[in-house]
């Protein structure tokens, strides 16, 4: 891009600000009209809450105003492009968005919309593109070299359903063919695909893995998601729930910006809300048949005994283990006795635990919990490079 091409697209960071959302949601009705097969790609329950035009009308204003340097977006980049990758996105993919970009740029703009602009926005997208291929080409490489790795969709069998809590059930999931299974970092995802007959083609959703590392199965553990308000059903988490032992489903290779490293020896700080707890329970795992065994704090919030996962085997490896101290918050505690504190997690409750020399704090959880926690921490005073966060769904906060 030329200086002047760079000027122009500043120059409509304000009209972003304001009709951005706009944009992208006309963009989106006119690509998904156009080409009906990407509904196969796109989480459509995040196109019907708007969860998705918000999350990409951020991603191209937050490239606007950083058009002279984008380079400090590239751990964001590196986020959508392991997502990108968990989805098999192809590079041909990046030209029929980028033709419904500009050609939504052109028809909602009208007049605006000089031939000026249009060659600098376009030459924009294609810069961005180029960047976001050759960032994912090498993330395919990678994990289609890695042992047991493989690019695109695989076949697997539900092996064993487990249920763990009154709406969330643990998915063991093995590969049909038999072969090995690609490792993963604690904390990583994969990306499940599915024919939803109701819609009438396929959807993907991303789970966190939420067991060790192993080369016999995957472990995903999925709440059952139900209509609250104006929320609907949550359409794949049902479809998995109404599954049997036995049926197959279509798996992504493991990817991921979120995870420990089990090879670090830093303390662990886990701070999880509702179902949120399923990749630190793959962190605790990890820890548990690691060498070092890292010193591992783990704080987690629900809203009452009956929907907590995983209950008594935390229960189990804090009486076991002196490496791991955990504290459990419910907003309403079970008549029966109980180490449970009442009420949401107060992190300066427990400040004096938490606050640990050279620790990691992972959080994961909803949005408003993530904030919230995160604000907790910084007002600690922990140093917001050592606080990372897992946001389900499309990337809408942007803490650091």
């Amino acid at each position: 891009m030329n200086a002047n091409q760079k000027e122009l697209i500043k120059a409509t960071v304000p009209i972003l600000r304001t009709n951005g959302n706009d944009l992208i949601t006309y963009f989106y009705q006119r690509m998904l009209s156009n080409n009906p097969e990407l509904k196969n790609i796109f989480n459509m329950a995040n196109q019907a809450s708007g969860k998705q035009q918000n999350a990409l009308s951020g991603a191209v204003l937050a490239f606007a105003e950083n058009i002279e340097n984008p380079a400090v977006l590239i751990n964001t980049l590196k986020s959508i492009g392991n997502k990108h990758v968990s989805l098999n996105i192809q590079p041909e993919q990046y030209d029929i968005v980028g033709n419904h970009l500009i050609g939504s740029i052109k028809e909602v703009l009208g007049d605006l919309a000089t031939t000026e602009l249009i060659e600098a926005w376009t030459c924009a997208y294609n810069e961005l593109a180029q960047i976001m291929i050759s960032i994912e080409a090498e993330m395919y490489q990678k994990t289609n070299n890695k042992k047991g790795g493989w690019r695109g969709w695989r076949t697997f069998i539900i092996s064993k359903i487990v249920k763990e809590s009154d709406e969330i059930n643990s998915f063991y999931l093995k590969p049909e063919d038999n072969k090995e299974i690609a490792d993963f970092y604690p904390g990583q995802y994969i990306s499940v695909s599915t024919f939803i007959p109701e819609l009438g083609h396929k959807q993907p959703r991303q789970y966190s893995l939420s067991s060790h590392s192993n080369n016999d199965y995957y472990r995903i553990s999925v709440k059952k998601e139900i209509s609250q308000n104006t929320t609907p059903d949550g359409i794949v988490s049902n479809a998995l729930h109404n599954k049997k032992e036995g049926d197959i489903i279509e798996l992504s290779a493991p990817a991921g910006v979120f995870f420990a490293d089990p090879k670090a020896t830093n303390p662990l700080v886990l701070v999880s809300g509702g179902v949120g707890l399923t990749p630190m329970m793959s962190m605790v795992e990890t820890n548990k048949n690691s060498l070092q065994k890292n010193q591992t704090v783990w704080i987690h919030s629900c809203r009452n005994e009956s929907v907590h996962a995983f209950k008594d085997t935390i229960e189990e490896l804090n009486d076991e283990n002196e490496w791991l101290t955990s504290f459990v918050f419910y907003e309403t505690l079970p008549e029966s006795e109980t180490n449970a504190i009442e009420g949401r997690i107060d992190l300066h409750q427990i400040k004096e635990e938490i606050l640990i020399a050279d620790a990691k704090y992972y959080i994961c959880g909803p949005a408003i919990f993530i904030k919230v926690q995160y604000q907790s921490l910084v007002a600690l005073g922990v140093n917001r490079e050592n606080i990372l966060y897992e946001e389900f769904g499309p990337q809408l906060l942007s803490l650091n």
